[in-house]
């Protein structure tokens, strides 16, 4: 009932809105581009309207979100920007927008592009890119392509996220903006502080007026924040009544410091030619104490049942800095018919996290008796006060821990065209290619600091007592003293590091990788009356090259794995303008994206009956693309589509025990990745946004924007069932892939004012899967509804105020094991309230 009602009131407002469409349009059929001329709008409105003229246009379909007249996106970053549009979703990290999923398909299936070029991701196991490190004054606009074209890289199954950064020619002569922003986190009680700025002109140079622009762009943002968490992880026995076996609570303590900083330059000598460079640089730095305390019992309970436990308090503390770096060389020049272009681009992103507590656990000296806990989705202790006194936990083991890894790509590209008559028809074609290098390095480093007694240590020193730091401000209940981190380092400073290395953990983990993909394609475009088709062959040639060292019972061994293969990949679009407002496209693709790092990992640790590593000889991921669609556009502002896409996914790839199976027939445990043969997705998307400027005042002034997609996924895969002793097949739903996304935004603006309120809505989806014979352990985020609300107010016409409220209904993160019953993971943020001031002139 929860998820469904959620899915019928968005599929109800849909239905609304459509109608209200078609009722409006009789007001637009005298003279819609009248209303253009006439209507003056800013803000919201203006932002929306640059949006829907460059989705009109696009031979792909896609969806766009444009920076408005201050160049500064509707949302505090670009993923939160991106949630806006149909389809798209996001994952987040702390109560914040960070990685995009796109109908449904998870964000390593999808690809970041800036300014046209590869973003490689900073995280060692990932594809995927955390679009919060990229600032939004930095961005011109946002868009993401769901139908590629052959002349575009082929890397995505779901879409690719365009983001283009700012330039001169976006503003005519001198633009500059400053603002500064506070902002103030309700459940840490902090307020943060935030600067940016944007400036851009043109100049002349030579015989030409106005044809040589500059634009920089400089943002830096500190906020410090937190959250309150309890997870079991799902560590449920359900073969004996929903019985727990331990639950752990986590107190978050965060800051993370974003600085981002762009310089693009334009030239356009005549009007047959230009060129740009296109920088950008962010950094984002992310430092984290977690405080947790640690409830395992001796026996697995029922909620209100007391018996004996062990406790524990551990203690996190590390500091990661990613950062990215992109840059882009490229120009047009037109030949009589031929156009040439080309591109040059060179991308590198890394994520250091130098040497750091990555656990200090504290053991409870003596069990905790008539132990229990209450409430089986947001499991609260049971237990007595001497949990909660510092004296009765002792030092157990320290983990110290430094990462390193690196990812960087470069790119050439070339694309050559010829405008030619075909029987009277205008035609195009187009045909080019593209070396692209992209390689990833991944180093660990670890130490494990344990048996401390051997060590000459005793009793009283490693006593939580000289360690703890003050009571941890938990909202979820008593959790009692923290612990000092310097008080850590300070203990194990003063021991030879070299005794503690851990040779497994810092080897088996350590991988150089490299992936260099050769690529050409030939497509023609034509347009027969009122349509417009695009026919087309991309070919894709990929060498991979993986090199690692696996470990078998503490004997290592260098690996490597090379392999070369090829993609055709057809396309072909169609677009019919049914009328001057309303448009109908399809399209037929086929694309392809490679695994993970972390899928492809050639490490592998070998230890007695137990197995994990990765499978550098995954196949990559291949997917049938239809979509098919309508859009009709309502004067400014306005649009009402509907599509249908449709995906068939070969070599889906899943984690899965290869125990009692092949070379593995002996082992209790062989984790790793496997592919599948077959994943379907399809589902509807439908959007609607339109100015009602035809109202009588004030209600002239009323936007409303909403869309809702549906999709359905299944995917079969396979594994060994250990209670059956056989091979078992079972079908699940695409991991990430929510049943139902959702979006209302209602705006206010005219004069002085403008206010937008804004609700996101995403359906539960499958997190992580357990074993083949495991369903009721598999893991799912439950469905969420975040609410904003923003208000932006003109002082003067250079300067103004904004005031923006998030997550105003205090969402909360739940993931759920097997049923909504039982908990996985619960985590509060609470809302962010934020002040800012803005001045601009242009």
């Amino acid at each position: 009932m929860y998820q469904r009602s959620g899915t019928v009131g968005l599929f109800s407002f849909t239905l609304t809105a459509l109608a209200m469409a078609m009722t409006s349009e009789r007001l637009y059929a005298a003279d819609a581009s009248a209303n253009v001329e006439h209507v003056e709008v800013v803000g919201q409105a203006a932002s929306i309207d640059s949006a829907l003229k460059q989705q009109r246009r696009s031979d792909s379909i896609e969806s766009v979100v444009h920076a408005d007249g201050v160049a500064q996106l509707p949302d505090e970053n670009v993923a939160e920007a991106a949630q806006r549009l149909p389809g798209i979703s996001v994952e987040r990290d702390q109560g914040e927008g960070r990685f995009v999923s796109v109908r449904g398909l998870g964000p390593d299936l999808n690809s970041v592009t800036i300014n046209g070029t590869l973003v490689p991701s900073p995280e060692s196991e990932r594809r995927a890119v955390a679009l919060d490190v990229l600032p939004s004054e930095l961005v011109q606009s946002l868009s993401v392509i769901k139908t590629l074209t052959p002349d575009m890289d082929a890397n995505s199954l779901g879409g690719t996220v365009d983001v283009k950064s700012l330039s001169a020619f976006d503003h005519k002569g001198l633009f500059y903006t400053g603002g500064t922003e506070a902002s103030y986190d309700k459940n840490t009680h902090q307020t943060s502080p935030k600067f940016s700025g944007a400036v851009s002109n043109r100049f002349s140079l030579g015989d030409g007026i106005d044809n040589f622009g500059v634009a920089a762009a400089l943002s830096w943002q500190k906020r410090d924040f937190g959250s309150d968490n309890v997870e079991t992880g799902g560590a449920w026995d359900f073969q004996r009544g929903a019985q727990l076996e331990e639950f752990e609570q986590r107190d978050y303590d965060i800051s993370r410091e974003r600085t981002g900083a762009g310089v693009n330059f334009d030239y356009k000598p005549d009007d047959l030619s230009s060129y740009y460079l296109r920088t950008l640089y962010s950094r984002y730095k992310d430092s984290e104490t977690r405080n947790s305390t640690a409830i395992e019992f001796v026996e697995p309970q029922v909620a209100g049942v007391l018996g004996d436990a062990e406790g524990s308090r551990k203690l996190k503390q590390r500091e990661e800095t990613q950062q990215i770096q992109s840059y882009v060389l490229g120009g047009e020049r037109l030949l009589g018919l031929w156009t040439l272009s080309g591109q040059a681009g060179y991308s590198r992103s890394s994520e250091d996290s130098p040497g750091h507590i990555a656990n200090a656990a504290f053991k409870g000296i003596d069990d905790f008796s008539d132990s229990g806990f209450y409430s089986n989705d947001k499991p609260r202790p049971i237990i007595g006060q001497n949990f909660y006194n510092a004296s009765q936990f002792s030092l157990d083991k320290v983990d110290w821990e430094k990462q390193n890894t690196t990812d960087t790509e470069k790119n050439l590209r070339l694309d050559l065209a010829r405008d030619y008559d075909l029987s009277g028809y205008a035609s195009q074609v187009k045909f080019g290619g593209k070396v692209s290098r992209r390689n990833k390095d991944n180093d660990l480093d670890a130490w494990v600091y344990e048996d401390f007694d051997d060590l000459g240590f005793n009793d009283a020193q490693l006593n939580l007592d000289r360690f703890a730091k003050g009571s941890v401000d938990y909202r979820l209940g008593q959790f009692g003293p923290g612990i000092s981190g310097s008080a850590i380092k300070n203990l194990i400073g003063g021991l030879n590091r070299a005794d503690f290395y851990d040779q497994t953990e810092s080897t088996v983990n350590d991988f150089k990788m490299s992936e260099d993909i050769n690529a050409g394609y030939l497509m023609n475009t034509i347009d027969i009356d009122d349509w417009r088709f695009i026919a087309g062959l991309r070919y894709e040639g990929t060498e991979f090259e993986a090199k690692g060292t696996g470990a078998t019972d503490g004997d290592f061994e260098a690996t490597k794995t090379q392999r070369r293969y090829h993609h055709w990949l057809p396309g072909l679009h169609a677009r019919y303008q049914l009328d001057k407002n309303t448009q109908v496209r399809a399209a037929w693709t086929k694309t392809v994206v490679r695994p993970t790092f972390g899928q492809l990992a050639p490490g592998f640790v070998i230890d007695d009956d137990e197995a994990t590593f990765g499978n550098p000889d995954l196949k990559p991921l291949e997917s049938s693309n239809l979509d098919l669609g309508i859009e009709h556009f309502m004067g400014r502002a306005g649009t009402v589509s509907a599509f249908v896409f449709y995906k068939d996914i070969e070599n889906f790839v899943y984690n899965t025990d290869l125990a009692g199976t092949g070379a593995w027939t002996n082992f209790s445990e062989a984790h790793t990745f496997a592919n599948g043969d077959s994943a379907k997705l399809y589902g509807l998307e439908l959007a609607y946004s339109q100015k009602f400027d035809w109202l009588p005042a004030p209600w002239d002034g009323l936007l409303l924007g909403a869309n809702t997609t549906f999709s359905r996924s299944s995917a079969d895969i396979e594994g060994f069932d250990t209670a059956r002793g056989t091979q078992r097949k079972r079908s699940i739903d695409l991991p990430s892939q929510s049943d139902t996304v959702g979006n209302l935004m209602l705006g206010w603006e005219k004069d002085k004012v403008s206010l937008r309120l804004s609700a996101n809505y995403k359906s539960a989806y499958l997190y992580e899967l357990a074993s083949i014979d495991d369903k009721d352990h598999d893991l799912h985020v439950d469905a969420q509804t975040f609410v904003d609300f923003s208000a932006r107010y003109s002082l003067t016409k250079n300067l103004q105020l904004s005031f923006e409220a998030q997550n105003l209904t205090d969402e909360s993160y739940f993931v759920y094991t097997g049923h909504r019953s039982y908990n996985g993971q619960y985590e509060e943020y609470g809302p962010t309230y934020k002040l800012g001031l803005t001045f601009t002139h242009f």
